[in-house]
């Protein structure tokens, strides 16, 4: 089919790309990436583009004969323009995994791969995964190790400078390679490098990093949807404070739920809370005896903690007083039947029986306490869109997956209980480290793991979920392999294949400057008292905050989060107030102190947008500019390869070197006081690193202040 040309009208971001744009509500014209005037669009055939709503990227106006915005490119196509046969629909088509608008370093990888498949004879789809980042500016931009092109004959060494030698002298994007030993590292050349990326960062903003493609089912046929992830994650006990490991779930899991949303997946946040069994019957029974409306209703949570342990105290007593009476020889029969534990077992029953008062009070714990979480979320940066639980699972349902679990012989009955004995299921030592955990106990209470199943399978019926991941700490390893082991053993292998644990360490020494107690609201309001007297030494600089009990209060969080997120996921580590708060090392407040930094920079230059689209790039000659913009070619790989390690510490550590490049070059690019053409090229690069610097860090869950 020959298309004849179309042009179109579009109001729209100056942000988002031409495969993009060209795709919108009711309109999808199929174009080809090609080399184009700045005012038409060829419409060739080519891979479709992804439907994005119009709330979030720009409202299309009826076809008309011209079309006024195709800057979304200019970046691009800076780099792309440069080498002669070179374009994105080459780079696409020969590349499948490859998408040169949204990432400098896809077109790098391409060309260089198309020029070593020249100078080495491999395939270049050989050589493209190959080539690798290195491990700092000094090594290069791209390296390449000869022994991973498998080439026979020659030794690696020799290869390498075989290879160097035969690297064309003036090629337009990479200087000439630099051999050490076996590895073959590039320089990218600066100018086209600072003329695409710059440009790019400010058309994309931030959208800059994201890659929507990712989260297609199909990326050649959009019509086929996304991709639908859910994360689970939080999942505190009703009534019950914060504690540290539910604070770790909530950072690693919000932070997981913004990557799978960038990258373009249909993101459902779940929080699963523990808000069901005997403890609620406990509870109920302290609130008759001890409860008070008024604290109820301006502090749910710490009032219903409160009485839950001081009741709890009292059945600890009771039992050891009941105990000592047994061992004399007392009857005890009536006691027992009276105890707390007794009464509190009777209640839970009522509540599973869907006695109205029962679950009218227990109800209204659940619903004061999720509206208490909601606002300490909130500071967070978290949000969810589901609050499911325990209680969400029906007794039917439990019984019903009990029942086939027993006639598809996965369990067992076992002194009155219903186990599952893996090493009779599973062959290997797979087995005997799955151990017997029990699924249903004597009197037929059914326990975490039948539920947990029944909630999977209900999950997969609601959702039709592509992918799940349960963010729970590394020490339910074990429970989590146990319940995908069993929904694989009970027909449902492609459900289990779709689900994932991401595990985690424990914070140790976390607790407050007056006490042990581990309140996450004491906790932050600990940190944000110690940010907020930081900042007050510093009179000047206070004065201009507009609201600094706020940003003392965001200072904190950030504080808190960074910690967490510096190590890998798996690593415990101590929760120490006065490393966190410093500015000194890499710290929650010194990232946001580089942001900040970098906000003012731009306040005092007073340079508006439009003076800054048309700075002068090729004033940008220092060593310290250029590298600070091949920081910033590596971001989109950066997210990229997080998705690969769902590791926060791996967008964090990347913000850190851009932080220290941007420390060390302030004295070497002065903006305000320089020739005006010379601030605007610096300003420009500085605004550059703002927006990446402030994409990380809500990518992070960390909400970027401009003045502190």
């Amino acid at each position: 089919m020959v298309c004849q040309p179309f042009t179109y009208t579009f109001l729209l971001r100056p942000c988002f790309s031409l495969r993009q744009a060209t795709k919108t509500r009711g309109l999808v014209p199929q174009f080809s990436r090609v080399r184009y005037p700045s005012t038409t669009v060829l419409p060739l055939h080519g891979r479709a583009v992804p439907h994005y709503p119009s709330s979030s990227l720009f409202a299309l106006r009826q076809p008309v004969r011209t079309f006024a915005a195709m800057s979304s490119s200019t970046g691009i196509e800076e780099l792309v323009k440069r080498v002669d046969g070179l374009s994105l629909d080459a780079i696409s088509e020969k590349y499948p995994n490859c998408y040169p608008e949204n990432n400098p370093f896809d077109v790098l990888r391409a060309h260089l791969s198309n020029i070593l498949g020249g100078v080495t004879g491999v395939d270049t789809n050989i050589i493209y995964p190959n080539l690798q980042w290195t491990q700092g500016l000094d090594k290069g931009d791209i390296v390449l190790a000869a022994p991973s092109l498998r080439l026979k004959g020659k030794k690696p060494d020799e290869l390498a400078k075989e290879w160097t030698d035969k690297f064309p002298e003036n090629d337009p994007l990479f200087q000439k390679p630099v051999v050490s030993g076996y590895f073959l590292s590039f320089f990218v050349q600066p100018d086209p490098l600072i003329k695409s990326v710059i440009p790019m960062i400010r058309e994309r903003g931030a959208e800059y990093g994201r890659n929507k493609f990712l989260g297609l089912r199909d990326p050649k046929d959009p019509s086929k949807g996304q991709k639908r992830i859910i994360v689970e994650f939080s999942s505190p006990n009703i009534a019950k404070p914060f504690h540290a490991g539910h604070l770790r779930s909530t950072i690693i899991g919000g932070f997981l739920a913004n990557l799978y949303q960038g990258a373009g997946w249909d993101v459902i946040r779940i929080n699963y809370l523990g808000d069901w069994g005997k403890q609620y019957g406990l509870l109920a029974l302290a609130f008759e005896k001890y409860g008070d409306e008024e604290a109820l209703k301006k502090d749910p949570i710490n009032h219903l903690f409160h009485l839950y342990v001081r009741i709890n105290t009292e059945m600890t007593a009771e039992k050891e007083e009941l105990a000592k009476k047994k061992e004399a020889g007392e009857d005890i029969a009536e006691l027992e039947a009276n105890s707390l534990d007794e009464q509190a077992r009777r209640y839970f029953k009522k509540m599973t029986d869907r006695d109205p008062a029962a679950l009218d009070q227990w109800k209204r714990f659940r619903d004061l306490s999720i509206a208490r979480y909601k606002e300490t979320y909130a500071r967070l940066n978290i949000r969810f869109d589901e609050y499911s639980g325990e209680s969400q699972v029906s007794e039917e349902a439990m019984d019903k997956i009990g029942k086939e679990m027993e006639e598809k012989g996965i369990a067992k009955e076992d002194n009155g209980a219903m186990l599952v004995n893996f090493a009779e299921l599973v062959p290997g030592k797979e087995g005997k480290r799955l151990e017997k955990p029990i699924v249903r106990k004597k009197d037929g209470t059914a326990l975490y793991l039948t539920r947990d199943i029944s909630e999977l399978l209900g999950r997969y019926e609601k959702y039709k979920f592509d992918h799940m991941i349960y963010v729970v700490a590394s020490a339910q390893d074990l429970h989590l392999k146990q319940l995908f082991k069993i929904i694989e053993l009970l027909g449902h292998k492609d459900i289990a294949a779709k689900c994932q644990h991401i595990n985690f360490g424990l914070v140790q020494g976390m607790s407050t400057r007056k006490g042990t107690v581990k309140f996450l609201d004491d906790i932050l309001r600990d940190v944000a008292d110690k940010m907020h007297e930081t900042m007050k030494k510093n009179e000047d600089k206070y004065s201009q905050v507009e609201n600094p009990e706020a940003t003392a209060d965001t200072l904190g969080i950030s504080s808190v989060m960074v910690q967490d997120m510096s190590g890998k996921r798996i690593n415990n580590y101590t929760f120490n107030m006065d490393v966190m708060t410093s500015f000194e090392g890499d710290t929650g407040p010194y990232l946001q102190y580089a942001h900040a930094r970098v906000s003012s920079i731009r306040r005092k230059a007073n340079l508006s947008d439009e003076e800054l689209a048309t700075a002068d790039l090729t004033l940008l000659t220092e060593t310290h500019a250029v590298n600070i913009v091949r920081l910033l070619a590596q971001w989109p790989d950066t997210v990229q390869n997080t998705l690969r390690t769902l590791e926060p510490t791996t967008v964090l550590s990347y913000l850190f070197k851009m932080t220290h490049a941007l420390s060390s070059s302030y004295d070497h690019l002065k903006v305000v006081g320089s020739e005006r053409e010379l601030m605007k090229a610096r300003m420009a690069l500085y605004d550059a690193a703002h927006t990446v610097l402030g994409n990380g860090m809500r990518l992070l869950g960390l909400s970027p202040v401009e003045r502190m």
